[in-house]
């Protein structure tokens, strides 16, 4: 069943994880496409950073701030997946979020450049505040051991929240260890909170919105690193430098698609443990996914000339997010779905080539896109010689 039509108030009652056809809603697709532009104002930043040879800085900033886009949009997802009643509070305060997300976004720039974090806290708690009052909805229409689940999280996102306030309060030095003690706590809520009683959450729809966030990131990347080549080319005239980038690129993309959805994983998510692994885990799929979008634009303004660092550097700023991307999916999705030790290879194995094509030169991306679309061919080819054998099995 699809979610009923709009109703000025009804009760958030959770729904059945065995509930038919679940779909990801319109609101749920907007939610995600708003959330990208958060995720490409830190992408934006990024490449400054790196681009001016202040790598690992810009990466610690990056992680931060995508860790604040990405679980504010999971908390949403599996809250969304258990209890979405579709009525008009719960699509007003779903909009909250979204302004929240924002406001989030605007405040990026000023995170990586000046490390004031004021706008993104505050971004954040928008859309903390938000969640919350969805929560204690839920409390409101539940009993027993769902009621305390539903005011655990409550409590727990607030907890949290006041936590983030030493990234506006405490002295630069700190906020690292205090990002590291606030990622472990805001990770525990869950754990907390559902130690008497899981969410309803419903597997096929939960591997459909991480799929559609994917779908958009990818897409965001793409689009990213098409406005770098168009920019090179028309400023610079450098079709010849720019053209094994673009290529090598888009074969990176090509993949990272391809290889993410040639399995259906919806049939592994049966229980909490593995739902919350899983789900967890995305964080790196997520963030390595749009910092390839990133490391290509840096690999353009190398190329002509823009970026004061090596190419060397350029070309680490693709691969190595190809890398961690290819060794995550593998990790969390593909392997589950692999028999034989030439098929639990291919993707580390690829990660490791692609790795190599670091000190190919002005090659190295048009390289390591070869590297990945030779690994979908090999995948390819090695689950139909599997499948021609269990057909002569049989």
């Amino acid at each position: 069943m699809t979610t009923p039509p709009a109703h000025p108030l009804r009760p958030m009652a959770a729904r059945s994880r065995d509930e038919g056809h679940r779909a990801a809603t319109p609101l749920e697709l907007f939610f995600d496409l708003c959330f990208v532009v958060a995720v490409a104002q830190a992408g934006v930043q990024l490449v400054h950073a790196v681009a001016e040879g202040h790598a690992g800085e810009g990466v610690l900033n990056y992680a931060m701030v995508f860790f604040a886009i990405w679980w504010a949009w999971m908390n949403f997802t599996w809250f969304a997946s258990a209890y979405d009643n579709d009525d008009a509070l719960y699509r007003v305060v779903t909009l909250v979020q979204i302004a929240g997300v924002l406001i989030l976004a605007a405040g990026v720039s000023k995170a990586f450049q000046d490390h004031d974090f004021v706008v993104v806290w505050l971004g954040y708690l928008v859309m903390r505040l938000a969640l919350i009052a969805q929560w204690l909805r839920a409390a409101r229409a539940s009993s027993g051991a769902e009621r305390r689940m539903a005011l655990r999280y409550a409590g727990g996102l607030a907890l949290c929240q006041i936590g983030w306030v030493g990234l506006v309060a405490l002295p630069e030095g700190a906020r690292g260890w205090l990002f590291l003690v606030m990622v472990i706590a805001e990770m525990c809520v869950p754990a907390y909170a559902e130690k008497d009683r899981q969410t309803t959450w419903h597997p096929h729809h939960i591997a459909e919105r991480y799929g559609l966030f994917t779908i958009i990131v990818l897409g965001e990347t793409i689009a990213a690193a098409t406005v770098a080549v168009k920019s090179g080319i028309d400023e610079h005239d450098a079709l010849g430098e720019l053209l094994p980038i673009a290529a090598g690129g888009l074969l990176i993309v090509f993949a990272a698609w391809w290889i993410y959805f040639v399995v259906p994983i919806h049939g592994h998510l049966s229980s909490n443990r593995q739902g919350f692994l899983w789900g967890y885990g995305h964080y790196l799929i997520f963030a390595s996914a749009a910092a390839i979008g990133a490391g290509l634009e840096v690999a353009v303004e190398e190329a002509v000339h823009k970026a004061h660092i090596s190419t060397l550097a350029a070309s680490a700023a693709v691969t190595v997010p190809t890398a961690v991307y290819l060794l995550t999916v593998w990790a969390l999705h593909s392997r589950h779905f692999k028999v034989g030790l030439a098929q639990q290879l291919v993707l580390p194995v690829s990660a490791l080539a692609i790795l190599g094509c670091t000190f190919a030169g002005r090659w190295a991306v048009l390289a390591a896109g070869l590297v990945a679309a030779s690994t979908v061919a090999t995948g390819t080819t090695l689950t139909a010689r599997m499948a021609r054998s269990e057909r002569q099995l049989a």
